[in-house]
């Protein structure tokens, strides 16, 4: 009988499933997706890490905190993607006095203002009005960025510390390059939280 193909994201799918209700770290899952798909099929699994990050990004696992996710077959099954209903974002925007919670403008000054999730909803957060806040459009768009730019800002990080530690002919060429980057995080405010040495 002739085994049944399996795309690579069912293959993480199923692991996580055989490992409900665990917490589990990336780095875990990651190395036991990969032994286990090499064993079952004898070939390379190609970017587990962009797979896993995939079924969290669309609600498939539950991120418990950085690096860790669960698989619960009860809140898969019963997560819903809802917005907020228009009478709470009527509500959100009254109680808030139509001002972004950031920086304090709002309506008066003609800003769009968005009524979001305080708790991200791939994050496990409600769409209920304790959930919700309002932003402006400017501060909605760098909250969805944030942790983007410190997973960036921490890559260029590692590979500033990389180089420093290297003996390579390149090293000061990837060095400067590397600290070019970190002063632009630092010319626009961004992630100022994470620090670097120079």
């Amino acid at each position: 009988m002739k085994a049944k193909k399996i795309t690579q994201i069912q293959f993480i799918k199923e692991w996580f499933i055989a490992h409900s209700n665990k917490d589990i770290t990336h780095e875990e899952s990651k190395k036991a997706i990969e032994r286990a798909y090499e064993k079952q099929t004898g070939k390379r699994l190609e970017d587990c890490d962009r797979g896993i990050r995939s079924l969290a990004q669309r609600g498939f696992l539950i991120k418990i905190e950085k690096g860790v996710y669960r698989y619960d077959p009860s809140q898969v099954l019963a997560k819903t993607f809802k917005e907020f209903s228009s009478a709470d974002k009527k509500f959100i925007l009254k109680r808030d006095g139509f001002k972004c919670s950031y920086c304090g403008l709002g309506k008066k000054e003609g800003l769009e203002l968005h009524v979001d999730h305080i708790r991200p909803r791939e994050l496990g957060g409600k769409s209920v009005v304790e959930n919700g806040q309002i932003l402006c459009g400017r501060h909605n768009y760098i909250k969805k960025i944030a942790s983007q730019t410190e997973t960036g800002k921490k890559m260029f990080i590692n590979l500033l510390e990389l180089a420093k530690k290297t003996d390579d002919s390149n090293r000061v060429e990837i060095i400067e390059f590397c600290e070019d980057i970190l002063s632009v995080f630092e010319k626009h405010g961004i992630n100022g939280h994470i620090e670097w040495k120079r």
